[in-house]
């Protein structure tokens, strides 16, 4: 970055939103509002980190895929005829067309501009017309694969050819939510987001902030989960995962007008487990909010310094979908939930533009706020060796 207003002081001064929860600060608000810095931030947040994209059970079939795109990078996530999980990118390695929209079931990529072929582990097997061009290889011009990792069915994916491997640094959040069993759960795709005018971060935080629950969502969809029950456990240092416990009023507490579950509850939920809900991040993708009957789940895919898209879906506890009450007690817990999410995301708006006011500044947390303390924790770090590198090959 080229502009002074980043240096080797900013980073330095990041230390400040790491210090204890009573003496941290927020992030300043450059983060969120600067190109140049989303630029940077692609690099340190992005480049090289484990990031979702979506549901393992989307892919189920052999020919099986769907597209995403995260950072302005298009994706697909294929099984293969052998069935073997692959990611790899959906762009043409002849003049960058996409070779894949949606998602659906295919023997192959074709790309519908020059009709180029890939195979669907991304090797190029016809390009028309190339027998004139000089020294032309078809094995050199294959579709980029991605390192593609499985975490509770969840499928993420990694730009970086060299990164370590997730599942090691989620063991923490493993054990605490083990009782769910996410990989098998149940739910549909979700339907392709809008996007949405605020910073990838401001969705971040608010999606695990217990400080706001008991005061933006006070009221009979959401006083049974209050501000004052929340839990920080401690966590390892290099986890790559967060989350809160947070108390529930009584058993099995679900976002609806009953506040009761209405949906099958999931089997394995000790009893402790049905007298709360957890909240849990894995940055910087996914966000999972767990109900004793239902987990929502929120991939947060950010598309420039103030945009963002969100895919947010549903699971259920295995067999669930099979009760013939099953649609009609999900539109009733999803009438609670979207009308909660509609007072998050008018707050997330309002917030991306006083962040961009002179007069905001790096504010204080309350303890209620733990969430976006650890994330500070995982993103800081992030930051700050990224700079070191980028400023010692002489580009600071």
């Amino acid at each position: 970055m080229k502009t002074s207003k980043f240096d080797d002081k900013f980073f330095s001064d990041l230390d400040s939103s790491t210090s204890g929860i009573d003496s941290a600060e927020t992030l300043p608000p450059e983060c969120y509002t600067d190109s140049e810095f989303y630029v940077f931030e692609k690099e340190a947040a992005f480049s090289h980190e484990w990031l979702c994209t979506g549901r393992e059970s989307w892919v189920s079939e052999p020919g099986d895929y769907y597209t995403t795109s995260i950072i302005d990078e298009p994706i697909i996530v294929v099984r293969t005829l052998k069935g073997e999980l692959k990611a790899m990118s959906s762009v043409c390695q002849h003049r960058a067309m996409l070779v894949a929209e949606g998602s659906g079931n295919t023997r192959g990529f074709l790309c519908p501009y020059h009709h180029w072929s890939y195979s669907l582990d991304g090797k190029l097997t016809t390009a028309p017309a190339m027998e004139k061009t000089c020294d032309f290889d078809k094995s050199k011009f294959g579709l980029p694969n991605f390192k593609v990792e499985v975490w509770q069915g969840f499928v993420f994916v990694n730009f970086d050819q060299d990164a370590p491997p997730l599942g090691p640094r989620l063991t923490a959040v493993d054990e605490a939510i083990k009782e769910y069993d996410l990989s098998n759960a149940e739910g549909e795709r979700p339907e392709e987001p809008p996007e949405f005018p605020w910073n990838w971060k401001v969705m971040f935080e608010n999606n695990n902030d217990g400080y706001h629950a008991s005061r933006l969502h006070r009221g009979p969809l959401h006083d049974h989960v209050q501000s004052a029950k929340a839990i920080f456990p401690d966590l390892p240092e290099d986890t790559a995962g967060y989350f809160r416990f947070n108390g529930t009023k009584h058993p099995d507490a679900s976002f609806n007008a009953t506040q009761r579950a209405l949906l099958p509850i999931f089997p394995g939920l000790s009893n402790e487990g049905r007298n709360r809900m957890i909240f849990a991040n894995i940055p910087p993708t996914l966000s999972l909010v767990m109900t004793s009957d239902m987990v929502i789940y929120l991939i947060v895919r950010a598309t420039g310094a103030e945009t963002l898209q969100m895919d947010i879906g549903t699971l259920a506890a295995p067999g669930a979908m099979r009760d013939p009450a099953f649609d009609h007690c999900m539109r009733m817990n999803m009438a609670a939930a979207t009308e909660i999410v509609a007072q998050d995301l008018h707050v997330d708006e309002l917030v991306q533009v006083g962040l961009r006011s002179r007069f905001a500044v790096r504010g204080r947390y309350s303890w209620q706020e733990g969430a976006q303390h650890d994330f500070n924790k995982w993103l800081v770090p992030r930051y700050q060796d990224c700079w070191a590198k980028y400023s010692n090959n002489g580009n600071s």
